[in-house]
């Protein structure tokens, strides 16, 4: 006979991830996960695997249920540099206010710890990135159809370097910088795109 879970793995996944997003997966112990989901060990382990597994499942359910969509929704953005305004002005909101301030992105705070090591880790990583870029690239690409980059301006570059701006904000409203240091930063990064009027 089949074992019979008596438990939701989806909520008790959505649980681990709050705890790995907010605690990083240095600072999260097995007993720290078994104290967050009220379950055993041996049925964790059973279900997902060990605390590394576990980390894994969890970092492909931020990305999937939080990452992609907003990603998404840029990329399809047919408006340009105010598309973009108004992602980084709501990646500020988020990191610095409501129910999860201060706990950064799990992606970027996973760059900062590097996954420990773990190679499918790292590869998650990097296709993660690669899907910010893109919609950040195709972002640019929309603004320059609409004459709204500065002749100079390189999408490519452009993308990457608001990439990276991206994660240095995620990680820096884990520190409590200022909002309004945060939002002003990200304004004139993309002020430096911009054309005459844009």
């Amino acid at each position: 006979m089949p074992d019979v879970k008596h438990f939701d793995p989806d909520a008790t996944l959505d649980t681990v991830v709050r705890l790995f997003w907010r605690q990083g997966l240095a600072g999260t112990g097995v007993q720290d996960i078994v104290d967050a989901t009220g379950l055993n060990r041996s049925s964790l382990y059973a279900t997902f695997g060990g605390k590394q597994e576990l980390y894994r499942a969890a970092l492909d359910r931020y990305v999937a249920s939080r990452s992609r969509p907003v990603l998404q929704r840029l990329a399809e953005d047919e408006r340009g540099l105010p598309a973009l305004r108004e992602f980084f002005a709501g990646l500020v909101e988020t990191r610095c206010s409501g129910e999860y301030a201060r706990w950064g992105c799990m992606v970027s705070n996973a760059h900062a710890g590097a996954g420990s090591g773990d190679p499918e880790v790292l590869a998650l990583l990097d296709r993660q990135h690669a899907v910010l870029r893109d919609a950040l690239r195709q972002a640019l690409l929309t603004a320059r159809r609409l004459g709204q980059l500065a002749a100079v301006a390189d999408p490519d570059a452009g993308a990457e370097m608001l990439a990276l701006l991206a994660y240095g904000i995620n990680l820096r409203s884990r520190a409590g910088a200022d909002v309004e240091q945060l939002r002003g930063t990200a304004m004139a990064a993309i002020d430096t795109l911009a054309g005459a009027g844009a």
